[in-house]
């Protein structure tokens, strides 16, 4: 018998059961049911996915940090058309701009964050330099106050979401941010979607005792279109589910650098973040505690590379902050071709 039937009790859908198994602290769940795409696959949950190699050019890959499509390592779900899990198809070394632009890029104004919400904006109009002397610094005997990067819960691009209506609207926008937009639909492209159009992201910051709850993604006017999913720094476990709220979900890990793609049947399925949990040390090691060389990892960005050199201050404090945190980009479209908001 599959071991999450000890966890099923009556009363309570199926996915509310796993979430709570997944999230609980005391004692620890067993992790032993869940799908790791970077390591021993299961046969009869996991499909290998043949991606199209020359749907991107390997040039234009490189310039925003990805391999060439033909050496990602793309995977599907038993029972989840649509879905897309691409382990880590990253460069060696480059998820370390991306994160540097989600601490220190992202959150700067005319860009929405949490902290807008009760805080002036001359408070929140640079986050990382009101944060980066307390991270540089070493851990202080006694808790101090957290930094305002250590704050952070969640930043909106492009189209902005509205937290409390749930909807986007033509009237709260700012420009997407370019590098991003091209990151996106070079992932987009080497799916299969090419007319994808980045309109709007929500990046999420985890603490360690964070989670994500239970949802659907259908606030988008357009659902035909992919939704993109990027993970940075710390592991989640992330459950997929079905269409329905009691469906039982499938638990993975997502690990820093994974990509998913939901689209088709699976873009309007409910989902949600149980738990963080340490990344493995092997990975971490490999993409970003140690600075590779050129003659260590890969030739240098091709010209025109969206990607900047990262400093060494600027690293020490993202890795100060990764350690013990996770950072997700959801990346959506948000109107499709011919679509406009609706007046309000």
């Amino acid at each position: 018998m599959c071991k999450m039937a000890a966890v099923m009790e009556s009363g309570e859908d199926a996915f509310k059961q796993l979430f709570k198994f997944y999230k609980r602290r005391k004692p620890p769940p067993d992790f032993s049911e869940v799908v790791d795409f970077s390591g021993n696959l299961c046969a009869d949950k996991v499909v290998p996915m043949k991606l199209n190699a020359t749907a991107v050019p390997d040039a234009v890959t490189s310039r925003v940090g990805l391999r060439p499509v033909r050496d990602w390592r793309a995977f599907g779900l038993q029972g989840y058309p649509g879905f897309i899990f691409i382990s880590n198809p990253f460069r060696r070394g480059s998820q370390r701009y991306w994160i540097r632009q989600c601490l220190k890029t992202y959150p700067q104004k005319p860009n929405i964050c949490n902290l807008d919400m009760h805080m002036s904006p001359c408070d929140t109009q640079n986050i990382w330099e009101r944060s980066v002397h307390s991270l540089r610094a070493p851990s202080p005997p006694r808790r101090q106050e957290k930094s305002l990067l250590e704050r952070l819960r969640w930043v909106t691009l492009g189209y902005h979401y509205n937290w409390d209506t749930k909807v986007y609207s033509a009237d709260h926008y700012t420009p997407f941010p370019v590098d991003l937009q091209s990151l996106s639909q070079q992932i987009a492209s080497g799916c299969g979607f090419s007319d994808f159009k980045p309109q709007a992201g929500i990046l999420n910051y985890y603490r360690t005792d964070s989670s994500l709850g239970i949802h659907v993604d259908e606030s988008e006017l357009d659902h035909n279109c992919p939704l993109l999913s990027f993970c940075f720094g710390q592991s989640s476990i992330f459950l997929l589910g079905g269409k329905r709220r009691q469906d039982p979900p499938t638990a993975m890990f997502m690990h820093s650098g994974d990509v998913m793609v939901m689209s088709g049947q699976s873009r309007l399925l409910y989902h949600a973040v149980p738990r963080i949990v340490p990344a493995p040390q092997e990975l971490l090691t490999t993409e970003l505690l140690t600075h590779p060389t050129p003659t260590e990892g890969q030739n240098p960005p091709e010209t025109g590379s969206v990607l900047e050199p990262v400093s060494e201050q600027d690293w020490t404090v993202c890795l100060r902050y990764i350690q013990s945190s996770r950072i997700n980009m959801t990346v959506r479209q948000v109107l499709g071709a011919g679509q406009s908001f609706p007046q309000s």
